[in-house]
Formats: C-alpha cells, sequence, structure tokens
C-alpha cells in the first residue's frame, strides 16, 4: 500500500506554487486547455513542462510523477492504482476537468487521503441548458411540425393548432435531483410549468428549496406531459426506465434521455416509439453508438443526437476555469470547491 502520509486541507502553504503535472488523453489536453488555460494555470502553480501523460507507466511519466504533488485530469487518463500511487509519493490531490471520476480514481487514492475535485458541476450547465431548450421544442412539437412543413411546403391552419401542443402548464418529470437535474430546476423557473421529481434521497427540506412537487416512479411516467432522465448508471438504475413505465406515459409525452443509454430499457423504448404512442429525444443510447441497423433509426418520432449536451467547443473553457480555479484554492490552502466525497460515490455517476 502506499505509505505516503494522508493529505490535509492545507497541503501546501499559502503562496507556495504547488508541483503540477497533466494526465489525460492528447486530444482531450488540446481540447480543454488551449494556450490562454495553460498560461492561466501555470500562473497559479509550477506546471510540469512537456507532453501530457496518457501513460503513467514510461519512464518519463514516472520522473514526472515522483516530484508531482497536484495532477490535473481529464478524459482518458489512465487509472491512479497502487502501483501509480506509488510512484507519486508527493501527489496529494486530483483536479478533474470533466464530470465522474470512476474510471481513474481507485480506493488506493481514498486510502491515500488524496483530496478529489471534479468539474461536474461546471459540465452540468450544458447539459441542463440542452434538456431545457428540447423541453421547450417538444412542446411546440417543432419536430414533427417542421418535417411536416418541408414536406407540404404550406403552412397549416395555425388556429386549428391542437389543444396539446404548447408550453403553458405543462407537466415536466425529472428522474433524480443530481447535479444535472438541479440545474434543470433552476433553468425551468422562469417558465410556467409543474416540475415534478423522483428521486428516493430527496427529502421534504430538499424538496421545498428546490421548489418542486416529489412525484413517485409510476406517478412521475404516467402524468407529466415530459420526463427528462438525469439518474446516474448504477446497478441499481441500469434498465430502470422499464417496458411498464413507458406504456404508461401520456399518448404524445415525450422521454429526454441525457444521463446513460442503459437506464432505459432500449429495447422497450423502441417498441413504444414505433406504435406512435409518445416521442423521445435521446442524447445517449446503449450502445453509444448505435448500429447501423438499429431501428431507433427509423423512428421518425425520435430525435437521436451524438451525446452532445456536454461541454463541447467553447464549453470546455469553463472546465478549464475550474481547473485554474480549484488549483489556486489548494496552493493558498482553502481546500476544493467541488470536492468530491469518497462516501458519495456510490450516488454519482
Amino acid at each position: 500500500m502506499p505509505t505516503a502520509p494522508p493529505a490535509t486541507p492545507t497541503a501546501t502553504a499559502a503562496g507556495r506554487r504547488p508541483r503540477v503535472a497533466l494526465a489525460m488523453r492528447q486530444d482531450a489536453a488540446s481540447a480543454v486547455l488551449d494556450d490562454a488555460a495553460l498560461t492561466a494555470l501555470g500562473a497559479v502553480c509550477d506546471l510540469a513542462p512537456g507532453p501530457v501523460l496518457d501513460d503513467l507507466t514510461t519512464g518519463r511519466a514516472r520522473a514526472v510523477l515522483a516530484g508531482t504533488e497536484l495532477l490535473v485530469t481529464g478524459w482518458g487518463c489512465p487509472p491512479l492504482d497502487e502501483d501509480v500511487l506509488a510512484a507519486a509519493p508527493r501527489l496529494r490531490a486530483v483536479v478533474h476537468t470533466a464530470g465522474s471520476v470512476r474510471s481513474h480514481i481507485t480506493p488506493a487514492c481514498w486510502e491515500r487521503g488524496i483530496e478529489v475535485s471534479s468539474a461536474a458541476a461546471a459540465n452540468a450547465l450544458p447539459v441542463a441548458e440542452y434538456t431545457v431548450a428540447m423541453i421547450l421544442l417538444s412542446g411546440k412539437h417543432v419536430l414533427e411540425r417542421a418535417r411536416a412543413y418541408r414536406t407540404a411546403r404550406l403552412r397549416d391552419d395555425w388556429l386549428a393548432t391542437p389543444r396539446n401542443v404548447g408550453n403553458h402548464r405543462r407537466t415536466i418529470g425529472l428522474l433524480s435531483a443530481s447535479l444535472v437535474g438541479r440545474r434543470v430546476v433552476e433553468l425551468l423557473r422562469p417558465y410556467d410549468f409543474d416540475v415534478q421529481v423522483y428521486d428516493p434521497y430527496l427529502d421534504d427540506a430538499d424538496t421545498a428549496d428546490l421548489g418542486v412537487r416529489r412525484a413517485a416512479l409510476p406517478d412521475l411516467f404516467a402524468t407529466c406531459d415530459v420526463v427528462s432522465v438525469h439518474t446516474p448508471l448504477l446497478d441499481a438504475t441500469r434498465g430502470l426506465v422499464s417496458r411498464e413505465l413507458l406504456r404508461s406515459m401520456r399518448p404524445g409525452a415525450t422521454l429526454i434521455n441525457t444521463s446513460r443509454g442503459a437506464v432505459v430499457d432500449q429495447a422497450a423504448l423502441t417498441e413504444v416509439l414505433r406504435a406512435g404512442r409518445i416521442r423521445a429525444v435521446l442524447d445517449v443510447t446503449d450502445p453509444e453508438q448505435l448500429p447501423a441497423d438499429d431501428p431507433l433509426w427509423d423512428c421518425e418520432n425520435a430525435l437521436i443526437t451524438p451525446h452532445l449536451a456536454g461541454s463541447q467547443g467553447n464549453e470546455w473553457r469553463r472546465l478549464a476555469e475550474h481547473a485554474i480555479a480549484e488549483t489556486a484554492r489548494w496552493a493558498a490552502g482553502e481546500g476544493f470547491a467541488h470536492a468530491v466525497r469518497p462516501e458519495r460515490l456510490a450516488y454519482l455517476a
């Protein structure tokens, strides 16, 4: 086991520049940490020179790790296992520039007492924005009406619009009060919606603070115009959105999934979509890359996007800013603003 002493909230003396290295895929580093971000990061720490570490077993990586106190990690960071930690005796903290830390933060990290920060909250905002946009578009039946307009090349009679079209007092159901789910609640406040949430860990006080109504899982699906999935993929949530729940949705209701494809019974969803009962907006599927012949592609009442809701393009800047700010806080002995707690790992994505 690693024998380095446990980290403390004041792992560096205030004003001292910690030794920092980058560990992630090369393309992830190029996307998230551009030259301006690297300059800003280098202003608050002693940043190791040279290529980013994407393989922690090489001689160069071991030489860099020997003096590293804080790792800035990202997509594709190798697991920080006992062998890696043995080569990094001074490592006290990890700042992750993406959301989930499950793939690289190992039990050995928690046993070492390493402090961990994640950009999950920063990455939650674009996912929540995507969700709200899709809620509003689905309420106006934009996709099918645009398709009909393109086909007919004539405007329909707007005074004959069906009463089920529009966003006035629609009922929105959120599956999980996760980081993304909570941001969706915040962004929906200006709208005239009734927002319900199913989350077994949501108590009365939290429900009141969010300003939502708590709903049982069957009621959420049976009564809401839109159900948006925000639960992490855990053993307990795999296939949680079952055939029974999907069949119980109101005719014309919309299912939105920006979480993980495997949370939904995809065969059942395809069946319900092909029957024309509901509509779906899917930013994630199971598998992530659908086979070319998957019947979901042929469902005109399903919008499938290529996992684009999370941070992309100029939104990567927010992830870089998170890393810089958290590194600066840790260097000043202030601790992380967005610390990951090991006791919460069972409920996190």
